[in-house]
């Protein structure tokens, strides 16, 4: 089963000439399959006597694949898709291949170095000092989880009381994982700070919710979440306000822009993030809006040290890894063992260029900005929420829960787009993401006209 045959080796020339395929000329929109059907055209795919690689390439391209929906394609407008440069993919394949540890410098030296570099690009754009490093993780949910446990810890060693309940200050639009990490996995309080009009946090808002609090109540909180670049609405908080009170009161600033960070690599909207170069931790996603593939989440800390004093791991076995105070990626975050999940996009960003990846965020919000004007000019449409971002919110004037429910599955089933409906201050309506520098005014055009 390990050694490399000639049966091995032909179908390893199956999978590149698919891989090549995909990369050189894409794939359709593809679609979702009810169970029942899976099982009349796959049947039993694990058996004793295995099927063989040219059957096994056959059913998941015939099969199998075409009932996945590609998060790259450009009509691909829900959720937040992807989009990976077609080297980072192709890398990823290479990463795969490698069986590349990523978890200590002692076996993964070269990739730990590499991902630091790109890690090095993100804290520039983000204003961080020279000092900040972390490392890249599953996604945003076990990048924020993993930051938060440091700030906790931090806040711990630093007050000669112990709140009798740990609480942290969010609003309705900061992301399911950061509540998820708060209330189930860390045991946590939420605060909720009302969001203003466009459901942003601002830094008056924040301070006022605290100020209401009793004073032993305000004692237990020991940070703040501001998001740059809600997965709903694409705001970005108002990260300077925040930080300025998370100051006041001696707080950790944790920035989730799992999303929207991207958008630091765009001059034309830095101006939104202003404030982040104060945060004391920071995460982006490269599979979402820095066109890297699936999963991978780039996490930072102003001070490194704190995060290795909360994460790094103990025992006897670990001991020729941590002993020589080398940088392991695994000392950062919730994990051990690791992909180097950052390689793709480090070696995208190498052959590319940082101009490269400006010039495409900047490509998406420029396509973000046609389809507003689009919306706004529609009669039958409604835009709720003016965009920051790449996020447009809106309604079908006149539909309701099932209207969207319909229109949604008739766009899928015809291969011509996929969204889906979400809803906006209680009303259910839809939106489009818009992180693929191949959509066009067009892409989006063709389906707004659907909803006529």
């Amino acid at each position: 089963m390990h050694e490399f045959t000639p049966a091995v080796e032909k179908t390893v020339r199956e999978l590149a000439h698919l891989c090549v395929e995909r990369l050189a000329s894409g794939v359709p929109l593809g679609g979702t399959a009810a169970p029942e059907r899976l099982d009349a055209a796959a049947g039993r795919t694990i058996t004793a006597e295995g099927l063989g690689g040219s059957e096994a390439v056959r059913l998941w391209s015939e099969v199998l694949g075409p009932a996945c929906v590609p998060v790259d394609h450009p009509r691909y407008l829900s959720f937040i898709p992807g989009a990976p440069t077609k080297l980072a993919a192709a890398f990823d394949m290479l990463v795969g291949v490698s069986s590349v540890y990523g978890g200590s410098w002692l076996e993964g030296a070269g990739a730990a170095y590499a991902e630091n570099q790109a890690l090095r690009w993100i804290s520039d754009l983000a204003g961080l000092p020279d000092t900040a490093g972390g490392t890249f993780v599953q996604g945003g949910t076990m990048g924020n989880l993993s930051a938060l446990v440091v700030a906790r810890a931090t806040a711990a060693g630093r007050r000669s009381r112990t709140p009798r309940r740990w609480a942290v200050c969010v609003t309705e639009e900061t992301h399911s994982s950061v509540t998820h990490a708060l209330r189930v996995v860390m045991d946590v309080d939420v605060v909720l700070v009302p969001g203003d009009e466009r459901g942003r946090m601002t830094g008056t808002a924040l301070r006022a919710t605290v100020e209401r609090l009793p004073p032993e109540r305000r004692a237990d909180v020991f940070a703040v979440v501001a998001t740059a670049g809600s997965t709903n609405l694409g705001i970005v908080d108002d990260i300077a306000g925040i930080g300025e009170v998370a100051r006041e009161h001696d707080w950790w600033l944790h920035v989730d822009g799992a999303y929207g960070g991207a958008g630091l690599a765009a001059p034309g909207v830095r101006r939104l993030y202003d404030g982040i170069e104060r945060a004391d931790s920071f995460i982006v996603d490269p599979h979402k809006w820095l066109f890297g593939p699936f999963d991978s989440c780039a996490l930072l800390y102003r001070d490194p040290d704190l995060a290795r004093a909360t994460h790094v791991q103990h025992a006897a076995y670990l001991d020729p890894v941590t002993a020589g105070g080398e940088w392991n990626p695994s000392d950062y975050a919730v994990h051990l063992t690791r992909r180097a999940r950052g390689l793709p996009l480090w070696f995208s960003l190498a052959v590319h260029g940082t101009d490269a990846y400006q010039g495409a965020v900047e490509r998406t919000l420029a396509t973000a900005r046609a389809g507003a004007e689009l919306i706004r000019r529609a009669d039958h449409l409604d835009l709720l929420v003016e965009p920051d971002l790449t996020v447009l919110t809106f309604e079908r004037v006149g539909w309701g829960p099932d209207d969207y429910t319909r229109w949604s599955t008739r766009l899928l089933d015809s291969r011509q787009a996929f969204v889906t409906p979400t809803s906006h201050r209680g009303r259910v309506c839809t939106r489009l993401a818009i992180v693929n520098p191949a959509t066009t005014r067009d892409d989006l055009r063709l389906v707004l006209d659907s909803m006529r």
